[in-house]
């Protein structure tokens, strides 16, 4: 991750005067803010695999866990920052959804950090499958043993139709916005309030907040989506680079 970081950063630098786009006027909240909150969402929602990460401390404590989580953000911040306020300061309102789209084909230093990008694709794709896959196999057949059948056969539908949304489309910011108003949204701001509202006895005066949390989830969702949904309507994505990459 690091050498992507660092290939924005300092080929951003190179970049000539034609590739720039436009940065003062979008340095204010615009039409596409509830967008970015579902894609900056998308980019912070771990919790599907907090229980793993929980149970895979050498000493699974509260206390433990809460380090590994605020290190674990922290470090993600960081990074996030990083690479957007690098990417938006260099193309403006070219930006594309991936930045190292916005970069020339031949630039050395960019395909390895493509190449990083590519590889950091493998090693995440099996951690989230392997979530997915024990949801499925825990829902549907709770009480059987391990089935190594069952086992490849939801391993291969997973891969195969993750490759298949990743061969149709080009355009890797509509993806980030179609998941952010959905799973992001709802795994970020819905879901945990609505689990401390049912299972908290405090009183309703001091579960405001979680209700003022899950309203605002619902209108990340429903605004960003109709957003993201009436972008690939009037094909403003960035289908059209498929070609040039």
């Amino acid at each position: 991750m690091m050498v992507i970081v660092i290939a924005v950063i300092t080929q951003g630098l190179r970049v000539p005067s034609e590739s720039r786009g436009e940065v003062k006027s979008l340095l204010f909240a615009n039409s596409g803010f509830f967008q970015s909150v579902g894609v900056i969402s998308f980019a912070f929602v771990c919790h599907h695999n907090s229980l793993l990460i929980y149970g895979s401390l050498k000493k699974p404590t509260l206390d433990r866990f809460a380090k590994v989580t605020h290190y674990s953000t922290g470090v993600s911040l960081v990074t996030c920052l990083a690479m957007g306020l690098a990417g938006f300061l260099t193309f403006g309102s070219k930006t594309q959804g991936n930045v190292l789209n916005n970069f020339p084909s031949d630039n050395v230093i960019v395909n390895i950090a493509r190449l990083c990008f590519g590889l950091n694709m493998l090693t995440t794709l099996p951690l989230e499958a392997f979530v997915c896959r024990s949801v499925m196999t825990t829902y549907y057949f709770p009480d059987e043993p391990f089935n190594p059948n069952r086992h490849l056969i939801f391993t291969t539908s997973l891969v195969v139709t993750a490759m298949a949304m990743a061969l149709i489309t080009c355009d890797l910011g509509t993806v980030f916005e179609l998941i952010g108003a959905t799973s992001a949204a709802a795994l970020a701001y819905i879901f945990p309030p609505l689990c401390y509202i049912k299972l908290s006895s405090a009183s309703r005066k001091a579960k405001i907040p979680a209700f003022i949390c899950i309203t605002f989830g619902f209108v990340v969702m429903g605004v960003s989506l109709i957003q993201a949904v009436a972008k690939m309507i009037r094909n403003e994505g960035e289908v059209h680079t498929c070609s040039a990459i």
